[in-house]
């Protein structure tokens, strides 16, 4: 399959790399990692093995990439704007796109622009960092859950997800993109909030005595929002400790906000934070412990 990878940070990196490892023929679209990744391919440290891929197809346009199977955008919520601009030369008559990206809004946004029966959604539950040019740490985990953002399209998730099976990724296709959408919420609310905010990993957070609780009381708000939206199913109060028990094995890792924050870069404050706040309100949910948080990082961030 000819696929294009769009926003070719960690994720992109990682996933696109994994693709082709697995016998497709992968295009990324480079920014920084341009000189390095076509001059030298891409290595990948994993704790599942590390390996490096010698002869890497690095673009700096999308026209030069041309239209493709299948699109996996891996870009930040932020650049959504750019979506006509860097996607729209990659789409032919049978094209399907996957936006992988955080929080909400995205599957809406491409479907305007695309027709709602290319797009697909997932998420992915990942730790991955970049390193140098031409290098990306995959630090644990990986597995995606996909769906489409049209119910009746479900046999188009089932391939996507046969097809990053196939490459070694764990990958399942569900029926209702919303709640898993919802599900990866519960950890990225509390958790990139809260570590972009006061510049500590995951597991500074999950020691302390009293932040540790708040980060449960938050991902129970979160649950409770997600609940009042129409889902198939409801996401159970347990769920929370269950992503607790995930994240205490994460040892000192960044989530992304915190890397943007670090790094300079815009925070996805509308995706993560703003729209499920909005949906929550819009169904008489309030999320007062997450708002707080919400001001506090945007004023942190803007002064």
């Amino acid at each position: 399959m000819r696929i294009a990878v769009v926003g070719a940070g960690a994720l992109g990196l990682y996933y696109g790399a994994m693709l082709q490892r697995g016998g497709n023929d992968v295009r990324f679209l480079l920014r920084r990692d341009y000189e390095a990744i076509t001059a030298r391919g891409l290595t990948v440290y994993s704790c599942g093995g590390d390996f490096h891929l010698e002869s890497v197809a690095g673009f700096r346009s999308p026209a030069e990439i041309g239209i493709v199977d299948l699109v996996v955008v891996g870009l930040k919520a932020f650049a959504n704007d750019r979506f006509a601009e860097l996607i729209g030369p990659l789409v032919g008559g049978g094209t399907q796109v996957l936006t992988l990206q955080n929080g909400l809004g995205n599957e809406e946004a491409l479907a305007a622009l695309f027709g709602p029966e290319r797009v697909l959604g997932g998420v992915a539950f990942l730790c991955s960092n970049r390193g140098e040019p031409g290098v990306v740490h995959h630090l644990g985990a990986g597995r995606i859950q996909v769906g489409t953002f049209l119910p009746e399209r479900q046999a188009a998730a089932e391939r996507v997800a046969a097809l990053f099976s196939n490459a070694g990724v764990e990958c399942v296709a569900v029926p209702d993109l919303r709640r898993a959408r919802w599900e990866k919420l519960v950890w990225n609310i509390p958790f990139n909030g809260s570590c972009a905010l006061t510049l500590q990993p995951v597991d500074a957070l999950l020691a302390n005595q009293r932040s540790r609780p708040i980060i449960r009381e938050m991902m129970v708000e979160v649950i409770t929002a997600a609940n009042a939206q129409p889902l198939l199913s409801p996401i159970p109060e347990t769920f929370a400790d269950q992503m607790i028990s995930f994240s205490d094995g994460m040892g000192p890792y960044r989530p992304s906000m915190l890397i943007d924050r670090q790094e300079g870069r815009p925070l996805e404050m509308s995706a993560i934070f703003y729209r499920p706040l909005d949906a929550g309100q819009a169904a008489g949910v309030p999320l007062p412990r997450v708002a707080t948080l919400a001001a506090l990082l945007d004023c942190a961030v803007t002064g």
